[in-house]
């Protein structure tokens, strides 16, 4: 009889979480305090000694120009639902991910620019116009959420680098440091974690670096203490913690296409008519309610990018 062992990248179709809604950040500071909401929500509060020092930029001004029609997910689930290999292959990472350290920290700018330079965090920060943006997110797994995130564009970050005109691909890259993510001591994965863009899609207004989530920093299973979220795309291409920055000739191979190039690809837009090769794209379980809802081409969000792969039929777009 034959046993087959699944690997760690190897995931269901979806994974539900239960139906169960508790009360949202706001309205648990609104009913008791940050005390309350402290013991409310295990695992989210940051430990003592472990302040953010950007905690006074949040929470910023929502732009209504990205809000959409479904409710935004409960803090309490989307903390406790989350992808972040370099902790754990379980959703639930939140308590082994606090073992990240965000401060000090430090991005690289390099490739093709004009001067490579490396910039602190909280630096970065105190020149970027933060704002808050209501985005769906698309997991390749089939689920998808609806999240609050703060930050700012990629496209700021973009110009801030000063890339020379040679440049058509991003590429961002991860931290890289086994002790503190024990999960990149699994030999098999390809570390450290690397996504990429191509540069028309690095400037287009809906890629968004985020540095924050529902009113504050952005918590530590998200990918502290800066993310990235292309919300026309699977979640995947959303790299986390980033800390290297590269403007580069040749397209990137990122971390999946590295581990299993036949499941996934650089593009990797949200198509439901493309199917991954071991499950549907055709619907989606939303996170929080359990609906089971139709997915829509480039998650809802054609107007912004349907542009930028005219003339590319030929691409393997999609995955």
């Amino acid at each position: 009889m034959l046993i087959r062992r699944t690997r760690g990248w190897e995931i269901p179709e979806s994974r539900a979480t239960p139906e169960s809604i508790f009360l949202n950040r706001r309205e648990i500071l609104a009913a008791g305090g940050f005390g309350l909401a402290a013991a409310a929500l295990p695992g989210l509060a940051r430990a003592a000694g472990d302040a953010d020092p950007s905690a006074g930029l949040y929470p910023a001004r929502r732009n209504p120009r990205y809000t959409i029609e479904r409710d935004v997910t409960p803090e309490k689930i989307n903390a406790h639902y989350n992808n972040f290999y370099e902790y754990s292959t379980d959703k639930d990472l939140a308590d082994a991910a606090q073992a990240l350290k965000i401060r000090p920290w430090t991005i690289q700018f390099g490739g093709l620019v004009e001067k490579e330079k490396s910039v602190d965090i909280d630096d970065l920060l105190k020149g970027m116009k933060l704002e808050e943006r209501v985005y769906r997110h698309r997991c390749v797994e089939a689920w998808s959420m609806t999240v609050p995130w703060t930050g700012f564009p990629l496209a700021d970050l973009v110009a801030y680098a000063k890339p020379l005109s040679g440049a058509k691909y991003i590429r961002m890259e991860t931290f890289l440091d086994p002790a503190m993510a024990p999960g990149q001591n699994q030999p098999f994965y390809p570390w450290p974690y690397v996504e990429g863009l191509s540069m028309a899609e690095a400037n287009n207004e809906l890629a968004f670096m985020v540095t924050g989530v529902y009113g504050k920093p952005l918590l530590k299973q998200m990918g502290a203490p800066i993310r990235l979220h292309t919300p026309w795309k699977y979640g995947f291409k959303s790299v986390k913690s980033i800390v290297k920055v590269s403007f580069v000739e040749e397209r990137p191979v990122n971390f999946w296409q590295q581990l299993q190039s036949s499941e996934y690809g650089f593009w990797a837009n949200v198509n439901p008519d493309v199917p991954h090769p071991r499950w549907s794209q055709a619907s989606e379980t939303v996170i929080g309610s359990n609906e089971r809802i139709p997915t829509r081409i480039y998650n809802g969000y054609g107007e912004f990018v349907a542009g930028l792969y005219k003339g590319m039929e030929s691409e393997p777009l999609f995955m």
